[in-house]
């Protein structure tokens, strides 16, 4: 098993994209071009992170990772807060590295807990090809998928793997049903579609939204995060018509950051 810091080094290079925002909504803000380079010094002790946008750089230096950051071993990635705060800004970032691409998801809450703002951040290793695939849509999703889940943990215990099934069909009102299972557990949800949104609103108190966006990206999120109730932030990426992947980071009802979960599915 890799260790976190060899899971991060997967990330090494010039990562050549942009920043896209989104409005809660899904309305399209603003696209910023971006450089992304992440260089091993002091023979692989430390990581240089220089981010160039709008003609400014950020720099980080890395000799360790943790906090809230955590890595898979592909060296896919969440980086956000540990502990959801009353009246304090949340958010979280969730990030798939595969081949020669990265794509990236930022959520970000206000001090009311209201989701205020969406990141989408597409990235290709400078000199290969920028292929992308186009913007999502709920016929993409439709179907049922098969895939394996890994779960890691902040207090970095031992993985736990799992398959995965998810079945994903329209009603004869046109409402998204969706039937999870996982670990011997199923749950059964549905949906509203409306353009680029789908919404979750069986429970008033606990609307979740899915915003279909560019790149087969897709971006779940509570529309409003509270204290003393758990939440989780998703992200999925459909890399090829039939494989799909998504990306979960879990709180408990404390507000405590407990899980990070990649799944890798098909469509049967």
């Amino acid at each position: 098993m890799k260790s976190q810091w060899e899971c991060f080094l997967q990330n090494l290079g010039v990562w050549e994209g942009s920043f896209t925002n989104f409005s809660p909504q899904g309305n399209f803000l603003k696209d910023t071009p971006s450089v992304l380079s992440l260089e091993h010094l002091n023979n692989n002790q430390t990581v240089r992170l220089t981010l160039t946008r709008s003609g400014r750089d950020v720099i980080r230096e890395f000799s360790s990772v943790g906090g809230g950051l955590l890595f898979f071993e592909n060296g896919s990635f969440s980086e956000g807060l540990i502990q959801l705060g009353a009246f304090s800004e949340f958010g979280g970032e969730l990030a798939f590295v595969r081949e020669n691409r990265r794509l990236r998801l930022v959520q970000l809450f206000d001090k009311n807990g209201q989701l205020n703002e969406v990141i989408l951040i597409r990235e290709h290793l400078a000199g290969t090809p920028t292929a992308e695939r186009p913007p999502l849509q709920i016929d993409d999703l439709l179907g049922e998928w098969q895939g394996e889940a890994v779960t890691i943990y902040p207090d970095w215990r031992s993985p736990d793997t799992y398959s995965t099934t998810l079945k994903l069909q329209l009603d004869n009102t046109g409402r998204l049903v969706q039937s999870t299972s996982f670990a011997e557990r199923t749950i059964t949800s549905s949906a509203t579609v409306k353009g680029s949104i789908v919404l979750f609103d069986q429970d008033p108190e606990k609307l979740i939204q899915v915003l279909l966006l560019p790149d087969g990206a897709s971006a779940t999120s509570p529309l409003k995060v509270q204290v003393r109730q758990p939440l989780f932030l998703e992200a999925g990426w459909l890399i090829q018509p039939n494989l799909r992947q998504r990306m979960i980071r879990s709180y408990n009802d404390k507000g405590e950051w407990v899980s990070l979960t990649l799944v890798t599915e098909s469509r049967v």
